[in-house]
């Protein structure tokens, strides 16, 4: 199984260091980077999602279940988050870039480990990881925002976010046609498999190009917060409901492998946006994003040798 998780994770980290080499080399203008991560947010990753969801075979799969434990780990970490502020030491938007780095999760780095591990099975889990996170996560973040950013935000907002999610939307189009065994047409089922295809590359590439690996130096304390938070912390408490829930098997590899992500990039554009310390934000990207390179093996290791 080690050899199937480094098989996985190897095209990750190349293309993410193919993403810092082009954009350090500037062999591509500035512009270029917000058009292609449009494309793979808006486009390219909901079309993977629909068609993973739509054509995979779920029929082994405790869905009710696996959102159980994705969403409780999430909620529960969040409240020992805030319980632990006054430990952090920091400011309040500051607080909220420990808080995103704490729970949010990196969408591409997930769907390329999954896809790797289980192929279209794991797209497949994926989705319906994304279907439950991506809620859960932006209606904590907003909420963190509302009340210790420098912007304010309400109950609209948060309701405005996720009713246009991308990824929302398109794991519940792909879990409605999975159930009603509608399934694709012809046409379209090879238009959004090729798309899907892209995805993987173009937001991968992204992700890497977004790094910003300068004064790591600064901000030790509250970057060092959210790695405890989301490595051990969000990790620990997603395996131990896991278990007690009874997962095993391609169920546990997926909740413990999403729990164990860097944190997304997008946290960086919710921090501009919504009052947040955006510097201290984009750190804890790119530190995170290092780190994962061995906590995600890690994970895996444990939910095979566990389940």
């Amino acid at each position: 199984m080690l050899t199937e998780v480094l098989a996985a994770l190897l095209p990750v980290v190349l293309l993410i260091g193919f993403g810092l080499f082009l954009r350090r080399r500037q062999l591509l203008p500035d512009a270029f980077w917000p058009q292609a991560e449009w494309l793979a947010y808006f486009v390219l990753l909901p079309a993977l999602f629909v068609h993973g969801l739509a054509t995979a075979d779920l029929g082994g799969v405790p869905i009710g279940r696996v959102f159980a434990v994705l969403i409780g780990a999430i909620v529960l970490t969040a409240g020992l988050l805030l319980a632990a502020r006054p430990w952090i030491g920091v400011g309040g938007p500051a607080f909220t870039s420990v808080f995103q780095g704490g729970i949010r999760f990196n969408n591409y780095v997930g769907v390329m480990v999954a896809t790797g591990l289980y192929g279209a099975e794991g797209t497949a889990l994926a989705a319906l990881a994304n279907a439950a996170i991506v809620p859960t996560v932006n209606i904590l973040s907003v909420l963190a925002f509302s009340r210790y950013g420098m912007a304010a935000a309400g109950l609209g907002q948060v309701l405005r976010r996720l009713a246009t999610n991308p990824l929302l939307l398109a794991s519940a189009l792909g879990l409605v046609l999975q159930l009603t065994g509608t399934g694709l047409p012809i046409g379209i089922d090879g238009a959004l498999s090729a798309l899907g295809q892209a995805a993987l590359a173009i937001g991968l590439v992204c992700v890497g190009a977004g790094l910003m690996l300068g004064a790591l130096g600064q901000h030790l304390r509250p970057i060092g917060a959210s790695l405890l938070f989301k490595f051990a912390v969000l990790p620990a408490i997603t395996l131990l409901i896991a278990l007690a829930a009874g997962l095993a098997g391609r169920e546990l590899v997926i909740v413990l492998t999403f729990h164990a992500l860097p944190t997304a990039t997008s946290s960086y554009i919710l921090a501009r946006q919504l009052g947040g310390d955006h510097a201290l934000m984009a750190n804890i990207i790119a530190v995170q994003t290092v780190v994962a390179a061995a906590t995600i093996p890690l994970a895996i290791v444990i939910a095979v040798a566990l389940g």
